[in-house]
């Protein structure tokens, strides 16, 4: 007696697993008893251990016709981890059985039996209804430990999920998985498939950057085009405080990014309008490259005449810039919802980006002195 050949209410199965081509694993002898009771004739326990090559082979003999492995695998297995890991070792068997494997999971962890218990008949039969290919599922788990409305999130799931779909290895799955993935990360295709071409050929740690129309807040050089209205913004803001009250209100930390101007900003962004000077901000840190900066900032002179337009420029081109990216983080998280199960949210994320648009276009005409 071996559990990791055994299959428990295999010889009631069998004959039904045979003619409708489908198996329901489940993990114990009662799960097996509440799925008959409840109409699912096919399921099958594995007797308190994980599904593995051994319990395959069993299977095979039913679901093979013609040497073609015909029908469908379904695991229910529990939402946490221990049932993450079970779905993993499920993915490593041998692909021409796992292509034909599902996983259904009840929300709210219960087993078959529990849920029969609880829920009747009818839930059960849901649950098997509710399956999902295991790819999706094991990629789904891999990425939901991520926070993907960040791009350090959106990176740390890809560098994840890369290997596991470069370990499909059928070449027209893994395409479409490609794919999939970019759509549940909210990242730009072109850079997943980067990720899971370079995992295929390493399958070793994936060093990559995703795309995800929100780059990485990185230190920047200071003569970059973005950066250097962020500091000219800085410059007005000590030299003409009593001209951009109005401005200034509307910035926040996130128009600047780079850290020395992020960390300007919010040293003077809770004082009184009217008691904005460089003076706080030199007293607002110790190092002395940053108080040479903001003492540079307080003198230098202007890319231009300083006039209201000029200042309206200045402001509206930053803030335009920030938007974008706002923009860009609710396309993101746009892509990932799904409009149909989701359309209460999605409508409603749709709808605030229409109006953000409609906002940065307004700065946009206001920083080209078009309005």
């Amino acid at each position: 007696y071996k559990k990791s050949q055994v299959l428990y209410g295999i010889d009631l199965a069998r004959k039904n697993i045979a003619t409708t081509k489908q198996a329901v694993i489940v993990e114990g002898y009662t799960d097996v008893m509440a799925c008959h009771l409840a109409g699912v004739t096919t399921s099958v326990a594995t007797c308190g251990t994980a599904f593995g090559e051994d319990h395959a082979r069993v299977l095979r003999r039913f679901l093979m016709d013609q040497e073609q492995l015909r029908g469908e695998v379904i695991y229910t297995f529990d939402g946490d981890e221990a049932g993450r890991k079970a779905a993993l070792k499920a993915f490593n068997l041998d692909q021409s059985f796992v292509a034909q494997t599902f996983v259904a999971v009840e929300s709210s962890g219960l087993d078959p039996c529990e849920l029969r218990q609880k829920s009747g008949n009818d839930a059960i039969l849901a649950l098997v209804k509710s399956r999902v290919p295991l790819f999706e599922f094991v990629i789904k788990s891999t990425i939901a430990s991520f926070d993907l409305n960040t791009a350090e999130g959106r990176v740390a799931a890809l560098r994840s999920a890369a290997p596991v779909v470069a370990g499909i290895k059928d070449v027209a799955l893994r395409p479409e998985y490609t794919r999939m993935l970019a759509g549940w990360l909210g990242a730009d295709s072109n850079t997943v498939v980067q990720a899971v071409g370079s995992a295929s050929n390493n399958r070793g740690r994936i060093n990559v950057e995703i795309d995800s129309n929100k780059p990485e807040k990185k230190e920047l050089h200071l003569d970059t085009l973005e950066t250097s209205m962020e500091r000219e913004c800085l410059k007005l803001t000590f030299q003409f405080s009593d001209l951009v009250k109005t401005w200034f209100t509307q910035l926040t930390p996130d128009c600047f990014s780079h850290s020395k101007y992020r960390e300007i900003f919010e040293s003077i962004s809770n004082a009184e309008i009217n008691e904005i000077s460089a003076n706080i901000a030199h007293d607002a840190t110790e190092d002395d490259d940053q108080r040479a900066l903001i003492a540079a900032l307080s003198v230098e002179e202007f890319k231009a005449d300083v006039d209201p337009r000029y200042i309206d420029s200045v402001f509206a081109r930053v803030l335009e810039i920030n938007t974008g990216r706002t923009i860009a983080d609710l396309k993101s998280q746009l892509q990932r919802l799904d409009p149909t199960e989701q359309n209460t949210e999605h409508d409603r994320m749709f709808q605030e980006l229409l109006s953000i648009e409609e906002f940065r276009r307004a700065l946009r005409e206001k920083s080209l002195g078009t309005s």
